[in-house]
């Protein structure tokens, strides 16, 4: 639990995720990840549970989630592991659907992608055979 509090500031966090500073700060403004803290001297100040945060977001990215799919994602996944205000029943359901929903759409976007790279190293391939037939 102790790593779990441990505190980082935002170039470890942008270290850690692969994510410029910029876009950390752009996600905070669009109220996709907000900062656990701030220091005395205002520096934002980041949880292992802000970084799996980005890190989802991140993850969302190159599927073409867009920005209010991220937000109703995150939205989604926090309010079905509220531990101090869990949801009934009926709700819980209703969330797991919605994250089904996503499940599916990120499989598809996957396989979609895969048959583009598919596409793509043919297409380099043949390049490496036209170069080695002209020698």
């Amino acid at each position: 639990m102790a790593d779990q509090a441990r505190q980082m500031q935002i170039g470890e966090v942008a270290e850690r995720t692969g994510l410029s500073l910029r876009t950390i700060r752009h996600y905070e403004d669009v109220g996709l990840v907000t900062p656990s803290a701030r220091s005395k001297g205002g520096f934002r100040l980041y949880t292992e549970a802000d970084v799996d945060r980005l890190m989802v977001v991140r993850r969302m990215k190159p599927l073409d989630f867009s920005l209010e799919e991220m937000r109703e994602l995150l939205g989604i996944i926090d309010r079905i592991t509220a531990a101090d205000d869990a949801p009934a029943e009926d709700e819980r359901q209703r969330l797991r659907e919605r994250l089904d929903a996503y499940q599916k759409v990120a499989d598809a976007r996957c396989e979609k992608l895969r048959a583009q790279l598919m596409a793509a190293e043919d297409f380099a391939a043949t390049l490496h055979r036209k170069l080695d037939e002209v020698g």
